[in-house]
């Protein structure tokens, strides 16, 4: 299955995750310290917009990559910005010789090739739809569905294992935490959670707390 397939079929289990909140369940805590599901969401809206933009040329431009509210209707408005990337995508890889994409809330900002920018969508995709399904309690679902695709798992598991691990790449205002202890027995999907500095068994204790004013760093 070719890359863009993959991200399509992330953003679908995604999708289906996120049908799944209802409006009172947006102030609840998630695996992102600090970040209620209502903000992680309008995040990953945001991120949805931003790559779309990046996509078509425009990524530069740090307008096309701000949260976006999700008001009374989050699975509305993930699917809508899911749909316009999908087809941004889509349209960047019909190009005879893809354009490189500036996506300035990753490392330098680019230019990443388009199937680099593909591959990291596809990880923010899959690990925020666990945010969401962990923040929901319920997380066991979406594991098992990727992990019966190998190939989406796979390039799961590929990208974040390229993901930098360094000291200064990792901890607070940074977009992943520290590579964790592989428990024995790991599944594919939690080894790309500890990869990435998530703790599998995380489970919500409380409501997350108030968005602040100000958006720190994404959280991945």
């Amino acid at each position: 299955m070719r890359l863009l397939e993959l991200h399509t079929r992330a953003l679908e289990l995604a999708t289906a995750v996120v049908d799944t909140v209802q409006p009172e369940q947006l102030v609840l805590a998630t695996p992102c310290a600090g970040w209620p599901l209502r903000r992680l969401l309008e995040h990953a809206v945001g991120q949805h917009l931003g790559f779309a933009a990046a996509a078509l040329g425009a990524g530069a431009d740090r307008a096309h990559w701000r949260d976006v509210p999700v008001h009374g209707d989050p699975a509305g408005a993930f699917r809508q910005s899911a749909q316009r990337l999908t087809a941004a995508f889509a349209t960047a890889a019909a190009a005879a010789e893809p354009a490189p994409l500036c996506l300035p809330e990753i490392g330098d900002g680019g230019p990443f090739p388009l199937d680099r920018a593909i591959g990291f969508h596809l990880l923010d995709t899959l690990v925020h739809a666990w945010d969401v399904a962990a923040a929901l309690g319920s997380p066991a679902r979406l594991v098992a569905a990727v992990q019966a695709e190998p190939p989406l798992v796979g390039m799961l598991l590929a990208v974040a294992g390229a993901v930098p691990a360094t000291a200064g790449a990792r901890g607070p205002g940074r977009a992943f935490a520290a590579v964790r202890a592989v428990p024995a027995g790991t599944g594919p999907f939690d080894r790309a959670l500890t990869l990435l500095g998530r703790d599998p068994s995380w489970a919500a204790t409380r409501p997350g707390p108030r968005p602040p004013a100000e958006r720190a760093a994404p959280p991945g």
